[in-house]
């Protein structure tokens, strides 16, 4: 197993202040039974104890220890009085025209990261942040051009999916995670931030969200998208098993140091050898490779028969993501005739390659345009360009 890649980036404890309550949102299993034998519930009782609170949480979304009227009276008291059940808070929600919904939201030190809820025939997907802006500096990502702040909590993150299931009024949470009919059946890590710099965090937090007695998403419903930190790729078929999806936009490195910066430091085929091991290890059946279509950057027949080349071997299917502009952008789109010569390549060569259709794109939701209002830089089109050129 690899060693954990260590930054120096704030976390904020899960602990309030001396004297203050534990959050119980976001504690795995383990984590509750030991802040309740702690705050002093009988041993014998806190496994008892825990199923019964999380239930109440994460199956029936109740805040108030109050409620919970399974537990005597005296212990609710106790539970108040020690622990809280707290979410981040929603500054605003946007609608699209297409139904995507927005969410800005505060978390503590008064930061704010954005989720967003995406819904399809069928199906519902609810995208979620891993850290306040992102360290990585992808050129052609919004997201990107914000600076990273710090990494979110495990209770920050399942704190999307409750507030999203608050919005859509989906408590208690219904059916199994095969039944697709519920509104959110399925999460991406597709937010603001890169997961696997804050793999803890994650790892803790989809613990608790595929947990089959709470949130109830199975592995197979969640999808982690990565830039390619290749040291945390087994850890995450390890410990946390989702699906994986790699945000890979380039065939060839010198363009790829461009796009995604975190390239120099692991190149193409460091990143591929490690991809190449990840579905044997999380027993997933295929990698999704993401590929931004930037006008005259990355989008040749050239550049489409060069990536069959790359990921020949590996189970993978490839969504294409017609670029999603956003102000001072460096880039524009590439046509849809480019776009669909490019999927055409990748299909005859026996690869799925949907291409992705922007959502949410009036509320500036769609992919790689998350960045958080009080966070915005000021930078102007001439230095994000120059940026990008370097």
């Amino acid at each position: 197993m690899s060693a954990p890649i260590t930054q120096d980036v704030l976390t904020i404890p899960r602990k309030l202040p001396e004297g203050g309550r534990v959050n119980i949102v976001g504690l795995t299993r383990e984590q509750l039974h030991d802040a309740l034998i702690a705050a002093g519930t009988p041993e014998r009782q806190a496994k008892m104890r825990v199923g019964q609170i999380w239930q109440w949480v994460y199956h029936w979304g109740v805040r108030d220890f109050a409620a919970m009227t399974n537990l005597a009276k005296d212990y609710r008291a106790l539970l108040a009085d020690r622990f809280e059940i707290s979410l981040p808070e929603v500054v605003t929600r946007q609608v699209s025209a297409d139904g995507t919904r927005k969410y800005l939201l505060r978390i503590a030190g008064g930061h704010e990261v954005e989720a967003v809820y995406i819904p399809e025939e069928g199906r519902g997907t609810l995208c979620v942040s891993s850290q306040v802006g992102c360290t990585l500096t992808c050129s052609f990502c919004h997201t990107g051009t914000q600076k990273l702040v710090r990494n979110l909590t495990p209770g920050e993150i399942v704190g999307q999916l409750m507030i999203a299931r608050d919005d859509l009024d989906e408590w208690p949470t219904q059916g199994t995670p095969k039944n697709e009919t519920r509104l959110i059946s399925n999460m991406v890590l597709m937010g603001m931030g890169e997961p696997l710099y804050n793999f803890e965090g994650v790892r803790d937090a989809m613990k608790v969200v595929m947990d089959g007695e709470g949130l109830s998403l199975s592995r197979r419903r969640i999808t982690l998208s990565t830039s390619g930190v290749v040291p945390e790729i087994a850890r995450t078929a390890e410990e946390i098993g989702c699906l994986l999806a790699v945000s890979f936009h380039a065939t060839t490195d010198e363009v790829r140091d461009r796009l995604v910066p975190i390239n120099k430091r692991w190149n193409i085929q460091t990143l591929l050898d490690a991809l190449r091991e990840y579905p044997r290890l999380s027993n997933s059946e295929r990698i999704t490779f993401e590929y931004v279509m930037l006008d005259g950057v990355n989008d040749s027949d050239e550049d489409a028969r060069r990536l069959v080349r790359l990921i020949r071997g590996i189970p993978a299917k490839i969504n294409l993501i017609p670029f999603n502009e956003w102000p001072g952008a460096p880039y524009q789109r590439s046509s849809w005739e480019r776009i669909e010569s490019f999927a055409d390549i990748v299909h005859k060569a026996g690869y799925a390659s949907p291409i992705r259709t922007p959502r949410g794109e009036d509320i500036m939701a769609a992919c790689g345009q998350l960045k958080s209002a009080t966070e915005r830089g000021r930078k102007s089109r001439a230095q994000i360009a120059a940026e990008a050129a370097g």
